[in-house]
């Protein structure tokens, strides 16, 4: 994917402010991560008479294939050549405005910290984009564009097969645009209609998008004649989203038109209230699923293995059903953490026999663990390395046997749903897997069937139709009260035990 966009100047206003605008030395090559591959930023040319900025994005098609899971053009599950011989990585599309805005981020903000008063300043420009899908071809790049203030929209369409003609055009044109603009228009613009063109995106379209279409469409969408289309295209055609986006943009108008301010006319809404439902954080969504799950099994005497700085335990030491409450870490910074948070130098006596915070390593077994009602794995396996998985398992589930255990772990599957997660990369830097929901499903229940578990799954977060949910939570209860088959693995460890924190 490739996208040029060039000013010319003069010695007392060289077009080499560019460089400023954009954030980017013309004297250098720059390199970005984002998530599908990697940007790239350059210079073609650099004088004070003319300079070029060129933003070339690489594609990692093999990452856009498993982060993709499927989702987009060429990519049906039933299509599997078509995932990898598409245009993702050629043709201009959501990625590459995903990328425009991760990589000039404060020049479509229009802040320029350096010179604060270029952002401001209407410029010769010239944007060039070599291959753009366009559904709807030319004449819909026209419909867009020509309302925008540009002096040139030029949409020339790229033929099939330029050896055979009778072949016609394909929907991909080469799109020039010249005008004198503001350089965080012209980017805003691109931004919202490079994917409006493509007619897809390459991410979930959650509600959140619709704010970004308002942000980036500020002082033109409003009063465009095609701002119903952008709207439903941008956001992916659906329908609520659609909807809520025009009755705002329509407010926009109606503002700008009576010279007033949107939050004038917009007040039935008390302001003095905040009465916008807010997303929960996944954290809490997980500790939420993880106490119903607990009161559901009924648990009294409680395990937080790899308790980290002791969020759960706070929360469990609050409901006096659970009258003990055992964290245990390999890391002591992390239980000093939790004590400081849990406040066990000024807890009362009362309380304090209800908590207890172990240093020790979930792969040895432990006799202090053993007996207790249930044992909570919390985002916990991912950081071990696979192959001392068999010693976590025989300490946890053949040596402490809690009733109720209960694991949970990212859904590899719903990163796609990140749209700045980069490709390829874990959500953690110290997470040495992920797994797909069919991976953490056979795990489970090869464990429990070695050691008298029967096993349940619940997801945590948003239940994605097609991806799943962000963590996935088993739900093992003990079938079998003897000892469990011991995994040979792990059966050679002299039992260790730690020191109270």
């Amino acid at each position: 994917m490739f996208l040029t966009i060039s000013t010319t100047g003069s010695p007392e206003r060289p077009a080499t402010d560019l460089g400023y605008l954009l954030h980017k030395h013309p004297g250098k090559t720059q390199a970005f991560s984002t998530s599908y591959g990697t940007a790239h930023v350059f210079y073609p040319e650099a004088t004070a008479q003319r300079c070029t900025a060129a933003l070339m994005l690489e594609v990692d098609p093999v990452a856009l294939v498993r982060r993709g899971q499927g989702k987009g053009r060429g990519g049906a599950p039933d299509a599997a050549l078509a995932q990898y011989v598409n245009d993702r990585p050629y043709a201009a599309s959501s990625l590459l405005a995903v990328a425009l805005s991760g990589v000039f981020r404060s020049a479509l903000k229009g802040q320029c910290t350096a010179r604060p008063e270029l952002p401001d300043q209407e410029r010769p420009l010239r944007v060039e984009i070599p291959a753009l899908p366009a559904r709807g071809g030319a004449e819909l790049v026209h419909r867009l564009f020509d309302p925008l203030g540009w002096d040139l929209v030029r949409a020339e369409p790229v033929p099939l097969d330029e050896r055979f003609p009778e072949w016609g055009d394909s929907r991909y044109v080469r799109l020039v645009l010249e005008g004198g603009l503001r350089l965080a228009d012209a980017l805003r613009q691109l931004y919202v209609l490079l994917p409006v063109l493509d007619d897809a995106k390459h991410y979930w379209v959650a509600p959140d998008e619709v704010d970004k279409l308002l942000r980036a469409g500020d002082g033109w969408l409003a009063a465009h004649p095609e701002n119903g289309l952008i709207s439903s295209r941008y956001l992916a055609r659906h329908k609520r989203l659609t909807q809520d986006a025009l009755e705002r943009l329509e407010l926009v108008r109606l503002a700008e038109a009576d010279g007033s301010e949107v939050e004038e006319l917009d007040n039935a809404v008390d302001a003095s209230r905040d009465t916008e439902e807010r997303p929960v954080p996944l954290a809490v969504q997980r500790r939420d699923a993880i106490l119903a799950a607990l009161r559901g099994a009924g648990a009294q005497r409680v395990l937080d293995l790899g308790c980290g700085q002791g969020q759960l335990v706070q929360a469990l030491l609050r409901d006096p059903a659970y009258t003990e409450v055992v964290g245990m870490d390999v890391s002591v910074r992390a239980l000093n953490l939790a004590a400081k948070r849990l406040r066990l130098d000024r807890m009362g006596e009362r309380q304090s026999t209800r908590v207890r915070l172990l240093q020790g390593s979930l792969a040895y077994t432990d006799k202090r663990l053993a007996g207790y009602d249930a044992g909570v794995l919390s985002e916990v396996i991912e950081h071990l390395d696979p192959e001392r998985l068999p010693a976590l398992e025989y300490a946890v589930f053949g040596s402490a046997r809690p009733r109720t255990v209960l694991v949970t772990t990212p859904n590899v599957e719903y990163n796609v749903r990140w749209e700045s997660l980069p490709a390829g990369q874990v959500r953690h830097g110290d997470h040495r897997f992920e797994w797909t929901r069919e991976e953490f499903r056979a795990w489970a229940g090869s464990v429990a069937e070695r050691y008298g578990y029967g096993v349940e799954f619940v997801p945590v977060g948003d239940d994605d139709p097609e991806v799943g949910p962000p963590t996935q939570m088993a739900v093992f209860t003990q079938t079998d009260t003897g000892t469990g088959t011991a995994g040979t693995a792990a059966t050679t460890d002299t039992p260790k035990e730690g020191e109270a924190a």
